[in-house]
């Protein structure tokens, strides 16, 4: 079986949705444990931010990575890589508000006003829900050509996320940078120069991986 034939196996579907349940896993673990460290709500605050993170930048790598290698079974894995996103962006605002502020709304809105890495971060993870609602074959139908247009806003929103890091972060920048040159290039592969140029790799890499 070659990797197009292997990427579209139930096998690999199981085996990617178990990866992605792995981060919480890891934090149940931990908590178990007793390894969240001093901090335990700024560990699992981060880790599910660092985990939003990676997921949208792997829903935004599908499509670089099918031109790339011409694997179409790529794709049907992508909402499933969105919807765990939205998932630990979900974790991610609930330790927030919940651990961190224990419900106290009137001190959240004041953060989303006065401190911008949370005003971007909740902008962020407004705009993930319509996306999460209408990620359903039937939301497709119904949408049309409009949800093509809706879900394009999963650029805006790593961008924002990306911002959120490294607003949040007051010293070793690293780790978002990293994040943001890794956007940067996949938004750039989305180019119709560049597109067109991974499109055109794609028979010699289709034919080693074969």
């Amino acid at each position: 079986m070659n990797v197009q034939g292997f990427v579209s196996t139930r096998a690999f579907k199981l085996g990617l949705f178990i990866l992605c349940l792995f981060p919480l896993a890891r934090l149940v673990v931990l908590a178990v444990t007793g390894g969240l460290g001093a901090n335990p709500i700024e560990f699992i605050t981060r880790s599910t931010g660092t985990w939003t993170m990676v997921g949208l930048l792997l829903t935004l790598s599908v499509t670089p990575l099918r031109r790339l290698t011409g694997w179409t079974a790529l794709v049907r894995h992508r909402r499933m890589l969105g919807l765990f996103a939205f998932f630990y962006a979900s974790l991610h605002f609930v330790t927030y508000i919940w651990l961190d502020q224990f419900f106290d709304l009137a001190s959240v809105a004041r953060d989303i006003v006065k401190r911008p890495f949370i005003t971007v971060g909740f902008a962020a993870f407004v705009l993930l829900i319509p996306l999460a609602l209408t990620s359903t074959q039937a939301m497709m139908r119904r949408l049309g050509r409009r949800w093509q247009q809706l879900h394009r806003l999963v650029y805006g929103i790593a961008i924002l996320g990306v911002l959120h890091y490294l607003w949040l972060v007051k010293q070793d920048l690293t780790q978002p940078l990293i994040y943001g040159g890794v956007l940067a290039l996949l938004l750039g592969a989305r180019l119709p120069r560049v597109a067109g140029l991974l499109q055109g790799m794609a028979p010699r890499v289709a034919s080693r991986s074969g």
